[in-house]
């Protein structure tokens, strides 16, 4: 766009249009590591022990137009080709490439990640001007004004944004740096849903709301547009601030779901009351388990409610350096939907610009998560149940926990190569398994 810009065949402070790509690879290598059990009795969720390499590669385009006045139209249609570890089975909130979330496989996957309606209405206050970018045309906004964006997108479009661990294209691979691990926001197994949200930006502050589709299966493709009987609410609130002149911000976020979901204590009282209800007979939505002595959730799922709330944070220190925090508290009373499997979750880390060894445009970036289940959520995998992503047939439960650290290298303009290593403690929050060590690499493309 800037190009275009130059030449005088675009506008690239006030956009009528835009256009953008970008395409990433990403390839992991785990070594073999110790597990005192994998899949017991017939429980098939376990990380393998063995060595295993997984690789995503995605392409995705940006078009954006300007409709009318405020009026704007975002389409981005995207492709996935990959290979996870244990066929995404074995870890909990720690997945260690998000990108591993887009359901596809080795051969090209193309389908349509968002294609929405953003309005704004101003109602005064300072001017800002937004510079363009992927799903942003350049403007001017008022400080005060209203935001409705209606369409298929994210969730994570909108909310929980954080200038340090958010856009793990750039950022962290692992998972539990995209958002909360705890977080299980309305979401197809893609990541996207179908639904409306409202942003109201007063000066420092912001309000937010959103409504949005639930998948018709847990971590399933398919979503349920019923958005008055199953849906996800979310409810922001955002104050950005300064201390010492250093940009940060702080955001609390609360959400509430409602969906055909089930509960671990009802489907281990079902098991117990008809040991016939078991995970290996079930006729409804299942995950394939063979353990004829287990609980399972698809004997149980009717209307439930799943809530949580959680606090997120940034703050930049120094000249190119600045930290996060996030946290999460969900009531783990309900499986795992859309998102990891994670009833609590903490994240936090530190990001630092190269500038400080005289590669401006390089990034070094170190992080620590740990997710937690509730009692009820180990009970029942501790009697061979299994979720949409964990189950060994026992469990000593521990905390999951990963550390995270990468180096992002600029090797030309709009080109990055990133060097990864991740170190995962009791995945899957089993003490008798792992430590589990994960080597990444990363290219990435702007155009």
């Amino acid at each position: 766009m800037e190009l275009l810009d130059r030449q005088g065949w675009h506008d690239i402070q006030d956009e009528r249009w835009n256009a953008y790509g970008q395409a990433t690879y990403i390839s992991s290598w785990k070594p073999a590591f110790p597990a005192a059990y994998t899949n017991l009795n017939g429980t098939p969720h376990s990380l393998s022990p063995q060595a295993e390499r997984s690789f995503t590669g995605t392409v995705t385009a940006y078009f954006g137009l300007k409709a009318w006045p405020g009026g704007e139209i975002y389409l981005a249609p995207e492709m996935i080709s990959e290979l996870p570890l244990s066929d995404l089975k074995g870890l909990g909130g720690a997945i260690q490439n998000f990108e591993l979330q887009k359901t596809g496989s080795v051969s090209a996957t193309w389908y349509k990640s968002r294609f929405y309606l953003r309005q704004t209405f101003d109602f005064g206050g300072s001017e800002q001007v937004v510079e363009s970018g992927p799903l942003q045309l350049a403007g001017k906004f008022d400080s005060h004004r209203l935001v409705v964006t209606l369409g298929n997108l994210s969730v994570l479009d909108i909310f929980d944004k954080n200038a340090y661990a958010a856009d793990l294209r750039q950022q962290f691979l692992n998972m539990a740096f995209l958002t909360h691990a705890a977080y299980d926001f309305a979401a197809d197994a893609r990541g996207y849903s179908v639904g409306a949200a409202l942003e109201y930006y007063y000066a420092d502050w912001a309000l937010r709301l959103g409504r949005f589709a639930t998948p018709q299966n847990p971590n399933d493709l398919p979503l349920d547009f019923r958005v008055f009987k199953y849906y996800g609410d979310q409810f922001e609130l955002e104050h950005r601030h300064r201390i010492g002149d250093r940009p940060g911000a702080a955001k609390l976020l609360m959400y509430r779901n409602y969906e055909n979901m089930g509960r671990w204590q009802d489907a281990v009282a079902a098991y117990q009351a008809n040991p016939a209800q078991n995970a290996a007979a079930c006729s409804g939505y299942h995950y394939d388990s063979a353990n004829t002595t287990a609980p399972d959730l698809c004997w149980v799922r009717r209307g439930n409610t799943k809530m949580g709330i959680g606090l997120n944070l940034e703050q930049q220190l120094a000249d190119g350096v600045g930290v996060f925090l996030r946290g999460m508290y969900s009531d783990g009373k309900t499986e795992v939907y859309s998102y990891t499997s994670s009833d609590r979750s903490l994240s936090f880390g530190s990001v630092v610009n190269g500038s400080f060894w005289t590669r401006h445009y390089d990034v070094l970036g170190m992080g620590y998560a740990a997710s937690w289940l509730s009692s009820a959520h180990v009970n029942y995998l501790n009697r061979g149940g299994v979720d949409g992503f964990i189950g060994d047939g026992s469990i000593r439960y521990r905390p999951e926990q990963v550390f995270d650290i990468y180096y992002k290298a600029n090797l030309v303009p709009s080109v990055w190569l990133t060097l990864d290593y991740q170190r995962i403690f009791n995945p899957a929050y089993n003490a008798d398994r792992g430590p589990v060590d994960i080597y990444g690499i990363r290219a990435h493309f702007e155009f």
